[in-house]
C-alpha cells in the first residue's frame, strides 16, 4: 500500500494531530455550544459535518485546489469574507437563541430536516473557514515528499487519518458539554453567560479570519 507514510513519520503525525484537536476553533466552539443547546444528537450532526468539511479540504490539498484559491486575491477575499459573516450569524443565533430552544426531552431529538440542517452548519463552519485552507496547505505536505509519486495517495490518507485521531476527542467534548447543560438549565443566569460567551468567541473568529492574509 504505497499511500502508507512510514511508522515515524505516522508517530509524529498522530501526535501533532493531537495537539492540533485539542487546539479550539469554530468548529469544536460549533460541536460544544449545538450540545449544550439541543442535546448530544444534534451535535453530532455537526461533528459529522465538520468531518465532512475536514474530507473537502483534504481533497482541495491533494489535487492543488487549495492552492489556486490562495493564490487568487479575489477567490480567497470572497472565501474569508462569506466565512466570517457565517459565524457572526451564528454569534447573533448563540446571543438571542442560545438557550431557547431546548425545552424538553422532545427537543433531544432532532427531526430529518433540523439533523440535516445541523450537518451544513458543521460543513459550511469548515468549509468556509480560510484558515483550515491554509492549515491543511502547511499541515499535510510536511509529512510527505515533493519529489514521492505516491504524494497524493500519502495526502489523502493523512487527511482522513486525522478524522480518526480527532474523532474520539470530539465525541467527548460533545457528551460533556451535553450533561453539563443538564446543569445549566437549572441555572438560567450561568447558560445566558454562556449564550454571550459563545456568541463573543463566534465573532471573535469572524474578526480573526477577516484579517486572515493568504501569504
Amino acid at each position: 500500500m504505497d499511500f502508507l507514510p512510514n511508522l515515524a513519520t505516522l508517530t509524529a503525525f498522530t501526535l501533532a494531530s493531537l495537539l492540533l484537536t485539542l487546539t479550539p476553533g469554530p468548529d469544536m466552539t460549533l460541536q460544544m455550544s449545538r450540545s449544550m443547546r439541543d442535546g448530544r444528537s444534534v451535535a453530532f450532526w455537526v461533528l459529522l459535518g465538520t468531518n465532512f468539511g475536514i474530507c473537502v479540504h483534504t481533497l482541495l490539498v491533494a489535487f492543488g485546489v487549495s492552492a489556486l484559491i490562495i493564490a487568487s486575491p479575489v477567490a480567497f477575499m470572497i472565501l474569508k469574507t462569506g466565512g466570517a459573516a457565517y459565524l457572526f450569524w451564528l454569534a447573533i443565533q448563540a446571543i438571542f437563541k442560545g438557550s431557547t430552544f431546548r425545552l424538553g426531552p422532545q427537543a433531544k431529538k432532532p427531526t430529518k430536516v433540523g439533523a440535516l440542517s445541523a450537518m451544513f452548519n458543521g460543513l459550511w463552519v469548515n468549509i468556509l473557514n480560510p484558515k483550515v485552507i491554509i492549515f491543511f496547505m502547511t499541515f499535510l505536505p510536511q509529512f510527505v515528499s515533493a519529489g514521492d509519486p505516491h504524494v497524493t495517495g500519502k495526502l489523502i490518507f493523512l487527511g482522513f487519518y486525522f478524522i480518526v485521531v480527532a474523532l474520539p476527542f470530539g465525541i467527548a467534548f460533545i457528551v460533556a458539554a451535553d450533561k453539563l447543560s443538564n446543569w445549566l438549565m437549572a441555572n438560567k443566569r450561568v447558560l445566558r453567560t454562556i449564550d454571550y460567551t459563545f456568541g463573543g468567541v463566534f465573532s471573535l473568529f469572524a474578526v480573526k479570519i477577516l484579517f486572515t492574509q493568504a501569504r
